[in-house]
């Protein structure tokens, strides 16, 4: 704490900006507690970046944080990659608060370090960034983004030259390079430097023309889709893109059309949380459309609502759906339309098994890796003698190509509005299609529960739940007990009906439990396994 004060001065010399200097000043004529707080150590750079509310010192967002931040990357890549400075970085970012003063200065230091810089003009949805990342042969890109965090926060998401997510070792090599640079005194290059490339629009249009080789039944041009972009960046680009595969355009939700970081009609704009996709949904029952979609504020997730019963002009009449059953239903599809026993489909240890069965009926093979997306395209990485066909994460997160390597909820909404055409034409309907798989492959039954604990808090009660496991949950017999070091996650099988996991939140103040049942309600066992956790709390 006592070098909390002086630090805190140096920042308010440095800082930038006005509203984050008055902000530090506040603190800094406030009670010694609450400065020691944000300045007792930082936020830490993992495979997520960094991400956090906006506001002063290191334990926040700011731009003092962002310049650290692109110096340690930059001085990474020109240890790490031999032509980095000619490959350069290349920088997006979306309409959340300071996301755009956040990727010039991330340009400036780039330049200033003697590396090149291309910076879109413009906010621009992540699929956009990372699909251009190979196209331009960058060594690197940055996509400034919160993704689909609360308003407050704002992030900073990095990829390597392959176009994926970085993922240890890379992550601890770029933290190191972080730790040894001093956020007051990164040197900055002029806005008009020659190594700061300001983009067009052509690689915008780049990807959105890509966006036609995503569907198998071009012949259909579609069915009523209602939309909402959740006050992201997603809106117009995924209205250009369903004009240039030859879809119907949606009708969307004006509301939530335009991009606006205070994100004045959604409290917490992701499309999983209950409530976020009220107002699409009611859009899509009085339009009379079949399918209401959503993507988050950076457009890489893709939320899914149905009716219930048709036709359905009562939003009571809908659903939405697991991010595992829109999984079945894009992999359904894709599977249907591709061939070849060299294809490839992945998914993550806390998504639902059933992607696998589906792999084995078609003869083809299936990977399972560490949850995060970035493990999915690192696993397509890894087999390059494969060809990739689909990836899909549970918390809504689908790759329906093999670029971008991420997810995209542009592709991925193309794609599932073709599925809802097929359907129509064929006189079916979504929940149809979902009741077919079932049929083919047996009654997959998915379930989450969370427990709100402090991150080491909830560490120490998986690991001890790993060291004395339960003989039993609910009554039911554990027969199998696996460990995955790298996720830490604990997977308890109770037969071969009921499969039962746990793992603490990368990002959140919580430990996550998630349940698989074969025509079994996962729901109560996860209540007796939360209910193992508390104790140790």
């Amino acid at each position: 704490m006592p070098h909390s004060r002086p630090t805190a001065e140096r920042w308010l010399v440095a800082e930038p900006d006005d509203d984050i200097r008055d902000e530090l000043q506040r603190l800094l004529d406030g009670p010694a507690d609450e400065l020691s707080a944000r300045f007792n150590g930082r936020l830490q750079f993992g495979t997520a970046g960094l991400r956090g509310a906006v506001g002063a010192g290191p334990r926040r967002m700011n731009r003092l944080v962002v310049r650290q931040a692109a110096a340690g990357l930059v001085d990474h890549l020109l240890a790490a990659v031999p032509d980095a400075a000619s490959r350069g970085v290349i920088i997006g970012y979306d309409a959340r608060r300071k996301s755009d003063v956040f990727a010039r200065d991330t340009a400036r230091v780039c330049a200033a370090r003697g590396v090149r810089a291309m910076l879109f003009p413009h906010v621009v949805p992540t699929p956009v960034l990372a699909w251009n990342i190979t196209g331009t042969g960058a060594a690197a890109g940055v996509m400034v983004t919160a993704s689909h965090n609360p308003p407050a926060d704002n992030g900073y998401k990095v990829y390597l030259g392959t176009g994926a997510q970085i993922v240890p070792p890379a992550d601890e090599q770029i933290a190191a390079c972080i730790d040894a640079v001093d956020p007051t005194t990164v040197e900055l290059a002029p806005d008009d430097h020659p190594l700061i490339e300001v983009l067009g629009h052509e690689l915008v249009d780049a990807y959105l023309d890509s966006v036609v080789g995503v569907r198998f039944r071009p012949d259909l041009a579609g069915t009523p889709v209602a939309y909402t972009a959740m006050h992201g960046v997603g809106g117009s680009p995924l209205l250009t893109a369903f004009e240039r595969a030859g879809l119907a355009a949606p009708v969307v939700v004006e509301a939530q059309q335009q991009p606006d970081g205070t994100f004045p009609t959604v409290g917490f704009p992701n499309p999983e949380e209950p409530g976020a996709m009220d107002l699409v949904i009611g859009l899509a029952a009085a339009s009379g459309a079949r399918l209401a979609i959503a993507n988050d504020p950076d457009a890489d997730r893709l939320g899914v609502a149905i009716p219930t019963t048709w036709p359905a002009s009562s939003p009571a009449r809908w659903r939405r759906l697991g991010g595992d059953e829109i999984g079945w239903l894009l992999a359904d599809h894709v599977l249907r339309h591709t061939s070849g026993d060299d294809r490839l489909v992945v998914t993550t240890l806390v998504s639902s098994s059933l992607l696998g069965r589906m792999a084995e009926r078609h003869g083809i093979h299936a990977a399972e890796t560490f949850t995060g997306f970035k493990w999915i395209a690192h696993a397509v990485l890894a087999r390059p003698e494969l060809r990739f066909v689909f990836g899909y994460e549970q918390a809504l997160g689908y790759l329906v190509t093999d670029r971008p390597l991420d997810k995209d909820g542009i592709t991925a909404a193309v794609l599932l509005a073709e599925i809802a055409a097929v359907a129509e034409s064929e006189g079916r309907t979504m929940q149809d299609l979902l009741d077919a798989i079932t049929a083919e492959y047996g009654r997959y039954v998915i379930a989450e529960r969370s427990v709100q604990l402090d991150p080491a808090v909830g560490l120490a009660s998986v690991v001890r739940l790993r060291e004395r496991p339960p003989t039993e949950i609910g009554g039911r017999a554990v027969t199998e007990i696996g460990w995955f070091e790298e996720a830490t996650l604990l997977r308890l099988r109770c037969g071969d009906e009921l499969r039962l996991q746990v793992r603490p939140s990368g990002t959140e103040p919580k430990v996550k439990l998630y349940g698989e049942g074969m025509s079994v309600d996962p729901a109560p066992y996860l209540d007796a396994l939360a209910s193992l956790l508390v104790p140790h709390a």
